[in-house]
């Protein structure tokens, strides 16, 4: 099993490999959180891909795959995943508008 460095290419080759199979694809994601490492695993049994990070700004990335495949189970494999963002519960929170007092 090798690691892939690239978080574009994981999720690229993740989605072809769920596409290709999607009876017998898995996604696992494992957090150690001695070491502080997430990592991400997409198997068929056939082909395995692994990506490791250490940083917590990928959290959100994570959090886009995850709803990226979501959206591939709920709606089939060939479903659009172009509108398929992880903003969905920020854009509905109202924006505070300055910090001073109101009048």
């Amino acid at each position: 099993m090798v690691y892939i460095t690239s978080w574009d290419e994981f999720v690229e080759r993740s989605v072809q490999l769920f596409r290709a199979d999607p009876e017998s694809t898995r996604y696992v994601m494992k957090y150690r959180h001695c070491d502080g490492k997430l990592v991400l695993k997409v198997t068929d049994n056939r082909e395995c891909l692994k990506f490791k990070t250490d940083q917590a700004q990928e959290a959100k990335k994570m959090e886009k795959l995850n709803n990226i495949f979501f959206t591939l189970m709920a709606r089939g494999p060939e479903a659009d995943i172009s509108e398929v963002t992880g903003k969905e519960q920020t854009d509905a929170q109202p924006a505070k508008k300055g910090r001073g007092r109101k009048q």
